[in-house]
Order: structure tokens, then C-alpha cells, then sequence
């Protein structure tokens, strides 16, 4: 068994300690990931922490897409629309296997705030402002949608149409560690659960006080800018060293709730919910992800209330009609989070509430160094990067490498080598009966040119092709790369962020696989037991909370 990667943590914390970075990152959601990639590939010499696991916050709890902002068509942010749309077609480009193309089934009640054509026509412009990248949006009628979709609701629908958007095909949060593995493949200086105390500004640079959160350690960490991407917590870092920014979050909480799939269609349903704003259906692998809520809150820690999960439901009965409607047992797994959203000046965000868009801003006081990246959403992640790669150059920091690209899955030749040789060994025919797809397109897609070194260990022992967590499609050799290179710390930080097990699998289910005693010993070693323990303890009290 190879060593577990908390080995590589420790070495990575001792690096914290010991060497000066051109740029220190604060946060590991995908601002901060994005940023790390890019100054990384590009030649700076990067460090980045995160108080708890990486993308542990608001970038593991989105709707899973990535979409242009058709909604702000009705705010007449066109320039916003545009530059959202292009940031998610470069995605599509850039990848392929992860990102992908859906079509949005939307449904329109009579009387309605705009009519069926009109919406339509909103359609066919936000496919021209996207530079029909996408495939054609269709006019629906009441007619098309019972045929199409059966299980949508029509009595009192005025029609609806279809247009194109992407999704996800994994999790967000692995979405997100995807761009962390690219830093820390480029020679950034990586760590989670290491909590940044306060940072101070001196001639010689940034100086940063962090504590390991696992163990108590403190450290010193030093750089010539720093940047602050701690996204709902942004504003809480800036107060705490004393730096004051035009710019400031307002949240509002959004959630979802994910239950057995309600349609053998791979599209997302769209509706207008009760208090107008959109409702989405979506395919989440063999399950169906509802939502969201939009409810402005004032902190970043929030959680599912039973309020929330009745207008989840209430929405979705009221537009669906299943043979039974979902009740709160149905319920697997739910997400919850805030989305940071940007405002400046003496404005609350409280006019137009619903209607704030995702914009980003990025804020620089070149005296001192230091950026605030305020605000964002995962489709708009490439232009952060490189809007943060010009501000830092701006600042006086070298990048070598200023015009490599930094993003993207490995070139069509590392891609055609790895699925020639999936199929020299057959590789398919060991899929799980329960798999949502082939064998070698899961692996490919989630670990890129380091799935060759998967198909070495499955030809040097078959018995890595296993399923270690009978409810899942995880096989040995994933939990062995999870162990090497994902700095699993928590098997929290496995089920639900590095892989996604923990939202579509019910909590009973996984606690009582027979498998997962094994997979902590492949994960954790020595340490297994503990992390169980931990686990339970945690997930006990997610259940006493939800009781309660």
C-alpha cells in the first residue's frame, strides 16, 4: 500500500514555514484555486491555504452548471450575459469530458410575468450573444411537453421552449480540487486545514500567521502580495488586518435537496418557482439534484431549515406529477450554502434583491499588495485567472511563462494513448453493473493523463478494478490515487468533495457498507479507525441537527 497523502501535507507545511512565495492565496474555493493554477503554470512561486478542506464553502454547494446568466437578459446586463457566455463556451472547449452540454426543458405558466414567445425570443438572443455555440433553442407547446416530458405538471401551462446551458458531470468541489492538483502539479505550495490568524504588511513583504487546525501548529508564512480569496469570508479577512475595500458581500443562502431520479432524461426541467425566480431539475449521475432557495441571510454559516425544504418540495409537487409526490423522506442528501454577491458603496443590495447578479471584482491596493477577489461564480473561473495573473504582474511579479495556458484537460495524443490502451485491456468490461457509465470515461474524466497510471495498477493486479464502497462506483485503485495526491484529511473531504458519494448515497448506506472500513485503511492507514469515528461523530450530529 502506498504511503497516504497526509505524508505530502506535512512535507507541503514545512515549505510553508520555510520558503518566500511571490504570492500567498487565502482560500481554496475557486477563485482561490484559479488563481493558484494560473500564477503557478505561469511561473510564479505560489502558496495556498485553506482553514478547512479545499473547496469546503460555497464552491461545493452550487446548482453543478455552468451557465451564461440567461436571468440577467431581464436586467438588460447584456455585456455581463455576453462575457458569461463566452466564459462558458471556453469551458465546454477547454473541458470536454467534465463540462458539458445540456438542454433546459422550461416550462411557462399563463399569466406569467412574460409570455411564452417573448421568453423564447429571449432565448434565440441569449444563443446570438453566446455566438450559437450551443445547439438552437425550440419553441415548446403544451402539446410537446406531454409527449416529451410526462412527468411535468401542464395543466395551467402556457407552453414553454428549450435552449442549451452545461453542466458538471462530476461535482463542483472536484471540479474545483481539479485546478488545486494543476497548482500543485506546477510547484504551488499547497495545504488544507491550515487557518491564516492575521497577516501583516512590512518592507520586506506580506507576513502571514497560520495555525495547522489538525494539529495546533503555528507558522509563519511569507510573500510579496497576497491575495485574498476567502469568498463569504473575504470582507471578515480584510476587517481583521485592518484593510478597508470599496467593494463587500451581501449572501443569500441557496439549497438543494437530492432525490431518486424523476426522469430518464438527461436535461435539467426549468421552472419559474413560487417567488419567480428560476427552479431547476437536475440529473446529478443516477439521482436528481432540486432547487434553489433564494434567501438573503446575513452570515455565512447557514443551514437547511425546515422552511426551506417545504418550498423545495412544494415547488417541485406543484410542477410535477410523479405517482406519488416527494415527501421529506425521499430526501438523500442536501446542499446548502450562500452565494457571496458583490456590491459597493454605501448600497445594501437590498433594492432588486433577486435580480443581483454573480458578478466578480477584483480589488487591488497596489501600495500594500494585496487583492480581494469579491464576489464570482464557477462558469466565470478562467477570466479570474487570468484577470489575477495581470493584476499580480502589475504588482512587480515575474511570470516567466506569462502566455502558457493554464487550464484545460491534457492534448488529444495523451488522450487517445490512454483509451487505446483501455481497450488493448478491456478495460470496459469490468464496469459495475451499477455504473452510470463506461469504466474508462469515469476514469479518464476525473484524473486526466494520471489515469494511465491507473490502468498500470489494474494490468499489475485486476483486483484494483474492485468496488471498495459497494454503494458507489469507486474502485481500489481511485481510493489509492485519492491517498497519494488528493490530501484526503477527513473522510468528509473523500465522500463529498473529492468524489460525490456522499450526495447521492444516503448517509445509513455508506456507514453501513461493508466496504468502508477498507477503503479508510487504504485512505488513512493506520489512522482508519479515527477517521470512522470522526465521520459518525459528524454525521450524528448532522442528523440531530435536522431533527431539530
Amino acid at each position: 500500500m502506498t504511503q497516504p497523502t497526509p505524508a505530502l501535507r506535512a512535507t507541503n507545511l514545512d515549505k510553508l514555514a520555510a520558503q518566500r512565495f511571490d504570492v500567498l492565496v487565502l482560500g481554496g474555493g475557486i477563485n482561490g484555486a484559479v488563481s493558484a493554477a494560473a500564477l503557478a503554470a505561469r511561473g510564479a512561486k505560489v502558496a495556498l491555504i485553506d482553514r478547512g478542506d479545499f473547496a469546503s464553502v460555497t464552491s461545493q454547494q452550487s446548482s453543478n452548471l455552468a451557465w451564461g446568466g440567461i436571468k440577467y437578459l431581464e436586467t438588460y446586463e447584456l455585456g455581463l450575459v455576453r462575457k458569461l457566455c463566452l466564459a462558458r463556451n471556453e469551458l465546454i472547449r477547454a473541458y470536454p469530458s467534465t463540462v458539458q452540454e445540456i438542454r433546459f426543458f422550461t416550462s411557462i405558466a399563463r399569466g406569467f410575468r412574460h409570455g411564452r414567445f417573448k421568453l423564447w425570443l429571449g432565448a434565440l438572443l441569449y444563443w446570438a450573444i453566446g455566438s450559437f455555440f450551443t445547439r438552437r433553442p425550440r419553441l415548446l407547446s403544451v402539446a410537446d411537453i406531454e409527449r416529451e416530458e410526462p412527468a411535468i405538471q401542464t395543466r395551467g401551462l402556457a407552453g414553454g421552449f428549450e435552449y442549451s446551458d452545461a453542466y458538471l458531470h462530476d461535482n463542483d468541489a472536484r471540479f474545483v480540487w481539479g485546478f488545486i492538483r494543476s497548482a500543485l502539479d506546477r510547484g504551488c505550495v499547497a495545504a488544507n486545514y491550515v487557518e491564516a490568524l492575521g497577516s501583516t504588511r512590512s518592507a520586506e513583504g506580506w507576513l502571514t500567521r497560520a495555525r495547522d487546525v489538525t494539529t495546533g501548529r503555528e507558522l509563519t508564512v511569507a510573500s510579496a502580495v497576497l491575495i485574498n480569496a476567502c469568498g463569504p469570508y473575504a470582507d471578515e479577512v480584510n476587517a481583521r488586518d485592518g484593510v478597508s475595500t470599496v467593494h463587500r458581500h451581501v449572501f443569500s443562502k441557496g439549497i438543494h435537496v437530492i432525490v431518486d431520479p424523476v426522469t430518464a432524461e438527461r436535461r435539467v426541467l426549468t421552472f419559474f418557482a413560487d417567488d419567480g425566480r428560476l427552479f431547476f431539475v437536475i440529473p446529478m449521475q443516477a439521482k436528481t439534484c432540486i432547487g434553489t432557495t433564494d434567501t438573503r441571510v446575513d452570515r455565512p454559516e447557514v443551514e437547511v431549515t425546515p422552511e426551506d425544504r417545504r418550498f423545495v418540495l412544494d415547488n417541485f409537487n406543484k410542477r410535477l406529477q410523479l405517482p406519488r409526490p416527494l415527501e421529506e423522506s425521499d430526501i438523500i442528501a442536501e446542499r446548502c450554502g450562500v452565494r457571496p454577491l458583490v456590491v459597493s458603496g454605501s448600497g445594501n443590495g437590498g433594492r432588486d434583491w433577486m435580480q443581483l447578479s454573480r458578478k466578480h471584482a477584483i480589488e487591488t491596493d497596489r501600495d500594500r499588495k494585496r487583492l480581494t477577489i469579491f464576489g464570482g461564480k464557477l462558469t466565470d473561473c478562467i477570466n479570474v485567472g487570468e484577470e489575477i495573473c495581470a493584476e499580480v504582474r502589475r504588482l512587480g511579479v515575474v511570470l516567466p511563462f506569462a502566455d502558457r495556458v493554464w487550464f484545460g484537460e491534457p492534448p488529444a495524443a495523451v488522450r487517445d494513448e490512454y483509451f487505446h490502451q483501455a481497450r488493448l485491456m478491456d478495460l470496459d468490461a469490468l464496469t459495475s453493473p451499477n455504473a452510470s457509465e463506461k469504466l474508462s470515461t469515469r476514469l479518464w474524466r476525473r484524473y486526466g493523463a494520471e489515469a494511465l497510471g491507473l490502468l498500470e495498477a489494474i494490468r499489475r493486479d485486476p483486483r484494483q478494478a474492485e468496488v471498495i464502497i459497494e454503494t458507489s462506483e469507486y474502485i481500489r485503485c481511485e481510493l489509492d490515487e485519492a491517498a497519494r495526491r488528493e490530501m484526503v484529511v477527513k473522510l468528509e473531504d473523500f465522500l463529498r468533495r473529492r468524489s460525490k458519494i456522499a450526495l447521492v448515497v444516503r448517509e445509513e448506506e455508506i456507514r453501513a457498507a461493508p466496504g468502508l472500513r477498507e477503503a479508510c485503511r487504504i485512505l488513512f492507514a493506520g489512522d482508519a479507525e479515527a477517521k470512522i469515528a470522526e465521520y459518525m461523530g459528524t454525521a450524528l450530529t448532522r442528523q440531530v441537527a435536522a431533527v431539530e
